[in-house]
């Protein structure tokens, strides 16, 4: 991951994506009140890409800890449908994941 500058473009390219919203949640934020998470958490092998990463609040950040966010968004259907909403540039591959864990989750 770049550093510097260059991290800090890539925070801006996100907020800015995502509409200064927590992509969780929903609610807007200034941008010093929004964290970058990764979908795909990094100690599970995620990494840096803007398809990787969306907005959130601190809050919401902290809930979801270091679980994938299939896995916190299957017990959480509100949130589940503000990420389906929001997260419009995250890898199709993880879109399908949050979905699929969410159908496995109503048919358990």
């Amino acid at each position: 991951m770049a550093s510097g500058r260059g991290r800090a473009a890539l925070r801006q390219r996100i907020l800015e994506r995502d509409g200064y919203r927590c992509v969780y949640c929903g609610q807007h934020y200034p941008g010093d009140h929004l964290t970058l998470d990764h979908v795909e958490p990094r100690l599970r092998g995620g990494d840096w890409s803007e398809g990787n990463l969306v907005s959130a609040c601190c809050d919401c950040n902290a809930r979801k800890g270091s679980l994938p966010a299939w896995a916190f968004l299957a017990d959480h259907p509100e949130e589940r449908a503000n990420f389906l909403r929001l997260a419009r540039g995250v890898w199709p591959r993880l879109r399908r994941a949050v979905e699929q864990a969410a159908c496995r989750k109503s048919n358990s």
